[in-house]
């Protein structure tokens, strides 16, 4: 064998994920690639996957590269010659208690919201389709005919001869073993025959893709978990194109196979795999290798099955499959560039998706790759999501197995996870426990959502309509807009960047001016080349050559690649992560600025410290830094304290605030407050999908101004068109109605977008959403307006009114109706 000595892109993993980027590679960008397997193709976890072919996602953008893999899949044998075993049987998903049905009647709103077609069928009805099926304890079922199933070694075999047939080399036995490094960047991959100098790399290694990550310095935060299921023997009356089976609340699964049965399941005590080599780390030679047979804990499984399909117990089990799955901390796979490493991208961690994402995951994993950014809005895959809290492999462990052991329970909104708490707490922690805080958990750090009153349990009860906080944080919310409350937002991401080109750097780097003497603040989002919104922030401007940036918890790691990777070369621009190094304590509220005053001989007046401005001010001793600015629509100001300092600096604010009834606040009351106001939030309302324009934030851009910026262009292009997406706000009168973003927004009658965010206005007293109206003929203020609009809000059309202005605005001491 003589492997090249050059390739433009090194694809690492003969899986099914490895063999569609590897094809994708070489049919869309006509890329020099090389696929490297240390094994056989499909040896890992491909060959013994289930194959069940799913659609539906919460996200818009990963049901849209779900759909993918189904059209690949329907069309790929008559361009390789290969079949791909796909079959359209539809997938059936049972519902026996009220709460699974309402969660199916949200997922059926959110099916149409993304424009695909889930019914809901009586049990009735579905003992039609499944004649072998006990429905007696059956409230409903979702039927979504266009799911399926195929065979997952034939479509990466199929894939591999596609990625041959377009140029693409592809080499068994091959064992990565290392990477030649120039600083941040690979420039050659080492293998057990010979090293290949490349440009890019991507990493599809599965199982080993954390082991293969860690040569390069990456984490990739996976955990192999134990996955079971039988192929049972031929089973009379089970027709060939049955359709597929998801029965969350026995926790199990369906499919027909040669006339008998997979079954498999998720059970809450999954087991996972770990190994006696160092760092449990996963053997180089598990090729086409299972476990033993573990009847005893898939007995839990079997039980569950048998009540559903009787026949089960009257035929025979042909095999049982126990291999290793790549599982990861929060159920999504990991698809993305790797922030340690210039020209790594990884697609690994796929949850038992693997199958049903192959197709979609290696076309945009490709174009990814090539371009150097996401084609599609994709953070709820990618790796950016994590951080160094990831690295650590109990953790990773523990929440994994957590979120396995989820797979298949209701999901209540707004459900937290339980694992690995409390990781990382602010300096606050024990005053606001103290005090009944109710946290939740973000990237790691506890935060308070709510707090309880007198006599109030606190702790969240889930369900699935107005939940047990409901009205104490309509009491924050209130005292915020009537007096002054107070935030720990100590987890907020904050960096600084320093150097005589901070501001040259920053020009290219941020849609809005920062170029504002210091002292001043600047609202900015970060453009993609297509002038999506890649990050939201802001940017305080402490000195000349000084920079203090400010983004949300869970965008840590994101955000600070981005800056890091569009500082252009040979500027001198340090960039810094300082989040341990402050606290912060947003105070917000009509009475902000009495409190204020009274913990500080600064002057805070509206004259000498107006909004967008930063102060060095000093509280309890410390300094601080005070940044007047808002996101619940009243008075206030950010507060960074020293760290140290923090706990000082509350006690001071909590004292001089008796006066004037300061109140502790939550995440709950925050989101209710910005929702009112018309605040974006990025990852929801914003995505790299929407342009400032279509957002309603195209006056944070400085295309004014004649500097060049990331996603000008684009800008530049959109700039005076007809807009075809607009955001607006949505309230309806019923009180009922609990609204949380993917219902389906009707104009006339007619589906014209979806909502991207949803809660409560306890100001105006009506549920709120956020959502994009599109019209291919333009969305004008006039068309807008005139429309007659609904909601679809768990399979039922609600009235619902349009506002193009924020419903709450403190100037008019007013609620806009």
């Amino acid at each position: 064998m003589n492997l090249p000595s050059h390739a433009r892109v090194v694809v690492i993993g003969g899986g099914i994920i490895g063999c569609s980027t590897a094809y994708h590679l070489a049919r869309d960008h006509k890329a020099e690639v090389v696929l490297l397997e240390q094994g056989k193709l499909t040896s890992g976890s491909t060959w013994h996957a289930a194959g069940l072919v799913g659609q539906l996602r919460s996200s818009a953008s990963i049901t849209r590269v779900l759909k993918y893999s189904v059209d690949l899949y329907k069309r790929l044998d008559e361009e390789t010659g290969l079949a791909t075993g796909w079959k359209m049987t539809g997938c059936l998903r049972l519902a026996t208690n009220e709460d699974r049905w309402t969660e199916f009647k949200r997922l059926a709103t959110t099916a149409k919201s993304f424009g695909m077609d889930m019914h809901l069928i009586s049990p009735e009805e579905v003992k039609k389709m499944w004649p072998l099926m006990d429905a007696s304890d059956l409230v409903g079922a979702s039927w979504l005919p266009t799911d399926g199933q195929a065979s997952p070694s034939d479509i990466a075999q199929s894939l591999a001869r596609g990625a041959r047939m377009h140029g693409a080399k592809i080499f068994e036995d091959v064992r990565v073993t290392g990477f030649e490094m120039d600083g941040k960047r690979i420039t050659k991959v080492k293998t057990d025959q010979g090293d290949i100098a490349c440009e890019i790399v991507v990493n599809c290694a599965g199982q080993w893709a954390r082991q293969v990550g860690a040569m390069a310095g990456i984490n990739v935060p996976l955990q192999p978990v134990k996955h079971q299921y039988i192929i049972t023997e031929k089973i009379d009356g089970l027709s060939t194109d049955a359709p597929t089976i998801r029965d969350p609340d026995r926790r199990t699964y369906f499919k027909e196979e040669v006339g008998g049965l997979v079954m498999g399941g998720y059970e809450p005590n999954p087991q996972p795999w770990e190994t006696g080599l160092s760092g449990g780390d996963v053997p180089n030679d598990w090729e086409f290798r299972l476990f033993d047979d573990d009847y005893d804990h898939f007995e839990q499984h079997m039980t569950q099955a048998i009540a559903r399909v009787p026949a089960l117990e009257r035929v025979g089990v042909k095999q049982m499959i126990n291999g290793p799955e790549s599982f990861t901390p929060d159920g999504n796979f990991i698809l993305g560039s790797a922030p340690e490493c210039a020209n790594m991208f990884v697609g690994a961690g796929f949850n038992a998706f693997g199958i049903a994402s192959g197709g979609g995951a290696g076309w945009v994993l490709a174009q990814w790759a090539i371009d150097g950014e996401a084609p599609l809005d994709l953070w709820v895959v990618d790796i950016r999501r994590f951080s160094g809290l990831h690295r650590d492999r109990q953790w990773v462990k523990d929440r994994t197995l957590e979120a396995y052991g989820k797979h298949y329970t209701i999901g209540f909104p707004h459900e937290e996870y339980l694992s690995g708490r409390p990781a990382i707490v602010s300096p606050l922690y024990e005053r606001l426990k103290a005090r009944q805080a109710v946290f939740g958990s973000k990237l790691g750090w506890e935060r308070p959502n709510w707090f309880a009153r007198n006599g109030e349990a606190a702790e969240d009860i889930y369900s699935m309509g107005r939940q047990n906080w409901f009205d104490a944080v309509g009491d924050e919310h209130r005292h915020v807009r009537e007096a002054v409350g107070m935030f720990d937002q100590s987890s907020f991401a904050k960096y600084e960047l320093k150097g005589a080109d901070a501001q040259k750097a920053l020009d290219w780097i941020c849609a809005n001016d920062v170029s504002k003497p210091a002292g001043r603040l600047t609202y900015t989002q970060l453009l993609n080349t297509r002038g999506g919104i890649e990050a939201d922030l802001t940017v305080a401007r402490l000195a000349d050559d000084h920079f203090y940036i400010v983004t949300g918890t869970g965008f840590r790691t994101h955000d600070l690649a981005w800056i890091a990777d569009h500082i252009e070369p040979g500027l001198d621009a340090k960039l810094t992560d300082v989040t341990e190094q402050f606290g912060t304590l947003s105070l917000m509220g009509p009475k902000a600025r009495d409190v204020l005053s009274a913990v500080t001989d600064a002057d805070v007046s509206n004259a000498a410290f107006p909004f967008g401005h930063v102060r060095e001010i000093e509280i309890a001793g410390a300094k601080v830094r005070a940044l007047r600015v808002t996101y619940v629509g009243e008075l206030g100001w950010e507060l960074h304290i020293p760290i140290e300092a923090t706990g000082a600096a509350f006690d001071a604010l909590m004292q001089a605030g008796e006066q004037f009834g300061i109140k502790l606040t939550g995440y709950r009351a925050l989101e209710s407050l910005r929702l009112e106001k018309g605040y974006r939030a990025w990852s929801s309302d914003i995505t790299a999908n929407d342009n400032p324009f279509e957002a309603g934030l195209g006056w944070a851009v400085k295309l004014r101004k004649n500097v060049d910026f990331l996603g000008r262009r684009s800008l530049e292009n959109a700039n005076g068109k007809a807009l075809t997406k607009r955001l607006a706000s949505f309230t309806v009168e019923d009180p009922e109605v609990v609204l949380l973003g993917r219902e389906t927004i009707l104009r006339d009658g007619q589906p014209v977008g979806y909502l991207t965010s949803g809660g409560y206005g306890y100001t105006v007293g009506k549920s709120i959403g956020l959502g994009y109206v599109r019209n291919g003929e333009g969305v004008a203020d006039d068309w807008l307006s005139d429309g007659k609009y609904e909601l679809v809000v768990a399979m039922r059309n609600v009235p619902a009114q349009i506002h193009l202005e924020p419903l709450y605005d403190p100037t008019a001491s007013r609620v806009k109706s």
